[in-house]
């Protein structure tokens, strides 16, 4: 079931432009990195679950490329958008080949389980 997003005949003329670019930027330069990183991982400072992905990686053998957006108290914009966008409520997010397959927990899941590699077909 897709998720519940106001539609446009709810949105009044005056805020569309708003809505609809709302977070433009980070989202085209996440998707940019999604595309041209076979694994990508966004997070922020400070937040262990994100230390944990890479580390996990890393211990994996496997490259990544990181993008942060701020901490706890800054930049929550850019990743409050970046949510709207996912449907993902929490860092990190991380992508492989441009699909999102969740954060830490998930991500060390599919090493685990060799689905990582199947997925990068290695």
């Amino acid at each position: 079931m897709p998720r519940n997003l106001l539609d446009e005949p709810h949105l009044h003329p005056a805020i569309h432009e708003q809505v609809t670019n709302l977070g433009a930027a980070v989202v085209h330069n996440v998707q940019a990195a999604a595309a041209s990183n076979a694994v990508l991982v966004v997070g922020m400072a400070g937040n262990f679950f994100c230390k944990r992905a890479r580390r996990a990686l890393d211990a994996a053998g496997v490259a990544h490329h990181y993008l942060e957006y701020g901490s706890y108290l800054s930049q929550w914009r850019p990743r409050l958008a970046l949510k709207m966008w996912t449907g993902w409520p929490t860092f990190p997010m991380v992508f492989v080949k441009g699909v999102l397959v969740g954060g830490a927990s998930d991500l060390q899941k599919l090493i685990d389980s060799d689905e990582l590699k199947r997925l990068l077909g290695v």
